[in-house]
């Protein structure tokens, strides 16, 4: 090859034209010899490596690469060494690394970086992690390098710790920011033997290499249960906290500190507080975590000028995480890590941090809104007020305009109701917007909207409206979702929430109600919606609160037309009355022969969320009684005064509690008055004579005024 490049560009297209007109294998051999001198030797451009490939096209690399023995004198791997030059440069070309001929390439590649490496071999090593890099970059690289086993193929190099190894690493590094949950799915055995690996080195670096790791180690950690549920990864997470404790106990550099916040936060992202231990040392160093979390929150967001650059917004979205856990500490009260003087203390720091975090959320300017970073802001500001109601009310009260707003932009941008799981702030820093920001700041709602002066700013800026839609919108996402049996979904928290937040409305707002037309849409909703949830027992407190809501609302909104006996309006009540009936049944009573009233077994595991609204549901079905001629019928229908005397009749007036009396006296009474046929069922079921024993004086004083007349008086 000419040294002058003009002479070498002369001779690659001799060699070029030789290619195209060769009559055999050895000249076609000749010159590619010479092409891949030149490929190797970094004198071609784009243009020249599409002419290259023109002329030899897949199917000679493609046997050179399975060629058995090259021609005597020549070394062992001179054929797969020429075919894999070929291919690493036609792969500098995106559209032919993504080309089919290149991705059926990748079990060889792997092969490569498996086979013992001589130094012979290391051009071959060079070319396979380029030709591999190139595939990750195009579309449907990442998971055919997944399916063929390049990950495995790379955890073993890199372990291996032959030539190129930290190319491999770097290449786990970008399959895992693509394709996580799939290579951990397939490869967990592997990549826990190079997690466990780099966590090794990172306990026993003394130098800068500890802070590089810091870095590194975050793509390593799933956010799925392989580490808590094997000794290895229990081993990796001990390592990881001994280091990270060394780490930042001791006196460090901004650049040292941030990456090591960072590993932090990835690890409480994937395990909550587990890979801290108990104990003195475990508490403090979980107490330092939040603390140092919270000066740089305060450091950095009380500065006048907004931050700026990406590399900063990352910190402080990982200082956020770690401030999230610092809140859910502070509440935990089962084997707390943190001894209450350390919760006092930490709750202090953190108010100040979150006082930092709403005067940042006050200076945001429109153009701004896009941002991942606010909405990171907001998300974990959503999380403060959903747990610490009592402080920073006025900031609060003052930022509410921007939140309900910057909610609604975000609403109205997209579907934002397939939300990413609850781990996502790390991760997911630069993901595209929207993204639902209503979901985390819905508690913190429904604390505000049971006082006066939040509440009255949340309706001003049209947060009911705002929340109708979004139930509705969260409604039809949980319609859609599969019937299997499934742990709590972000959805119908949602939802569970927002019923509560309508409540307070309802209870402290009537007139609102009745005048603003979202809550005639909402009720619209809720009796469409409540038929079809009770027979799934899995949504249990779902339904708990629909129904308890919708009796709330038809109380305040019984003039309107939907609720004039219409087919939607007897669903939903035949479907409450039924719900809050069946609530409870007669079983043995241990402690003598008869009979005591219980939970029924179906709803016991929900009782302790549910069994507040099952009160507050009675009490309103009751209102509803008066309000609606055909209400007894319906009830009639559904069994209730039938379950109810029945119930009452069969177990022990000991065994039921004094509210419970209370609740089933308020149903029974009201329909006692309002329909004979009512009252002729309980009678039938000994209602004088139990009424009497439960002290049920209104209703036995109902039965007896009326008891002797004609059944159909009152009738329907």
């Amino acid at each position: 090859m000419a040294s002058d490049s003009g002479d070498g560009h002369a001779t690659l297209k001799r060699c070029l034209a030789v290619l195209r007109d060769a009559r055999n294998d050895s000249e076609q051999f000749a010159a590619l010899l010479l092409v891949t001198k030149a490929v190797r030797a970094g004198e071609v451009d784009a243009k020249t490596r599409r002419q290259i490939f023109d002329a030899i096209g897949f199917t000679f690399p493609t046997r050179l690469l399975i060629s058995p023995q090259p021609p005597a004198g020549c070394p062992p791997h001179t054929f797969r060494a020429l075919g894999l030059t070929l291919l690493a440069c036609f792969c500098t070309d995106p559209q032919l690394a993504a080309h089919s001929q290149i991705l059926n390439k990748i079990p060889t590649f792997n092969d490569v970086l498996l086979s013992p490496c001589d130094p012979d071999s290391t051009s071959m090593v060079d070319d396979v992690y380029q030709c591999l890099s190139a595939v990750l970059a195009t579309a449907r690289g990442p998971r055919e390098l997944v399916t063929k086993g390049t990950v495995s193929a790379l955890c073993q190099a890199y372990l291996n710790g032959g030539h190129g190894s930290e190319r491999a690493l770097t290449l786990l590094m970008g399959l895992l920011a693509i394709a996580e949950a799939k290579c951990w799915q397939r490869d967990a055995p592997q990549l826990l033997a190079v997690l466990s690996k780099l966590s090794s080195d990172f306990l026993k670096a003394e130098d800068m290499t500890k802070f590089e790791l810091c870095e590194v180690l975050p793509h390593f950690i799933p956010l799925s249960p392989p580490l808590t549920e094997n000794s290895q990864g229990s081993e990796c997470l001990c390592r990881l906290y001994k280091g990270l404790a060394d780490v930042l106990g001791s006196k460090l550099s901004q650049a040292q500190r941030d990456p090591a916040l960072k590993l932090a936060a990835s690890l409480v992202q994937a395990c909550g507080a587990e890979w801290i231990p108990a104990g003195s040392a475990g508490s403090k160093f979980l107490a330092l975590l939040v603390n140092l979390a919270c000066v740089e929150v305060r450091l950095t967001l009380e500065e006048p000028d907004p931050i700026e650059g990406e590399g900063k917004k990352e910190v402080m979205t990982a200082c956020y995480v770690l401030m999230e856990m610092g809140i859910q500490e502070c509440l935990r009260e089962e084997n707390p890590l943190l001894e209450n003087v350390q919760k006092m203390q930490l709750m202090r720091i953190m108010e100040e941090a979150f006082g930092a975090v709403i005067f940042y959320l006050g200076q945001v300017k429109q153009e701004e809104l896009q941002d991942p970073f606010i909405f990171a802001s907001v998300r974990v500001l959503g999380a403060w007020m959903a747990e610490e109601t009592s402080s920073l009310k006025q900031e609060i009260c003052e930022l509410l305009p921007f939140l309900v707003d910057y909610a609604r932009k975000l609403f109205k941008e997209g579907s934002p109701a397939v939300s990413l799981p609850q781990a996502e702030l790390v991760r997911t820093e630069g993901s595209a917007l929207p993204q639902d920001a209503l979901r985390f700041l819905l508690p913190g709602f429904c604390h505000l909207t049971a006082e006066d002066r939040p509440r009255d700013i949340l309706i001003a800026e049209g947060a009911p409206a705002l929340l109708c839609e979004y139930f509705l919108q969260q409604w039809e996402v949980l319609a859609s979702e599969s019937t299997a049996p499934a742990p709590l979904t972000s959805t119908e928290m949602s939802l569970q929430t927002m019923c509560g937040v309508f409540l307070n409305l309802v209870v402290t707002a009537p007139d609102l109600v009745r005048r603003d037309k979202t809550f005639s849409s909402l009720m619209d909703v809720l009796l469409k919606s409540l038929p079809l949830l009770v027979p799934q027992k899995r949504h249990l407190v779902l339904a708990a609160n629909v129904a308890t809501l919708g009796l709330m609302m038809a109380r305040v909104l019984a003039g309107s037309a939907a609720l004039q006996g219409t087919r939607s309006a007897k669903e939903f009540f035949g479907a409450a009355i039924g719900f809050l009936s069946q609530a409870h049944v007669a079983q043995a009573d241990p402690s003598s022969d008869g009979l005591a009233v219980a939970v029924c077994p179906t709803y016991e595991s929900a009782w302790a969320d549910m069994g507040e609204l099952w009160f507050l549901g009675m009490q309103a079905l009751a209102a509803c009684v008066p309000l609606f001629p055909w209400l007894p019928h319906a009830a009639l229908q559904a069994r209730c005064p039938q379950a109810l005397a029945q119930l009452l009749s069969r177990v022990s007036p000991a065994s039921v509690a004094s509210e419970l009396v209370t609740a089933f006296q308020a149903v029974l009474l009201e329909l006692a008055r309002a329909s004979g046929q009512c009252r002729d069922v309980i009678l039938a079921h000994h209602g004088t004579e139990w009424a009497n024993l439960y002290g049920m004086a209104a209703l036995e004083q109902c039965l007896a005024e009326q008891g002797g007349a004609s059944s159909t008086l009152g009738g329907e």
